[in-house]
């Protein structure tokens, strides 16, 4: 009958009466090193953020970028992949709304990558391809990816 006389105290009070001290991170090597000299239970866990889930590696080189002096503009798309995209759009009576929806995409992207505006990304590219029939990437470009037999 003495569980209903007992208080439970959730929080951060709740260590202060005494259920041992509360465990503290080492954030240096030689606060790593201290803990170790002194036989402490210790694991040491490497951190990572999961900010860019994509692993974008265009982040990447423009941060390394940012690090440095010299000022480097990012890729742009090809004016001709621009304009072939446009060209090979109407010639199968495609609205860019249209083009976008076939490849699960926002009409501005069409827009931008028909303008040479868009940074190329590779996925968009190869929808491109796919819907279009036309090969956008590498040699031949504009040539079609179906071969004719």
């Amino acid at each position: 009958m003495s569980d209903w006389d007992s208080n439970t105290v959730i929080g951060s009070r709740a260590r202060a009466g005494g259920s041992g001290p509360r465990a503290q991170v080492a954030r240096t090597s030689g606060q790593i090193n201290a803990a170790r000299r002194q036989g402490l239970v210790l694991s040491v866990d490497k951190k990572y953020g999961t900010t860019n889930t994509k692993g974008d590696p265009e982040g990447q080189r423009l941060t390394r970028v940012d690090r440095e002096t010299d000022i480097i503009k990012p890729k742009k798309l090809d004016a001709n992949v621009g304009k072939i995209i446009a060209k090979v759009r109407t010639e199968k009576k495609l609205s860019q709304k249209e083009l976008a929806t076939k490849i699960n995409e926002k009409p501005t992207v069409i827009n931008d990558y028909e303008s040479a505006r868009a940074q190329p990304n590779q996925q968009v590219l190869a929808k491109l391809e796919r819907a279009l029939g036309v090969k956008l990437r590498g040699k031949n470009i504009g040539e079609s990816l179906f071969k004719k037999k």
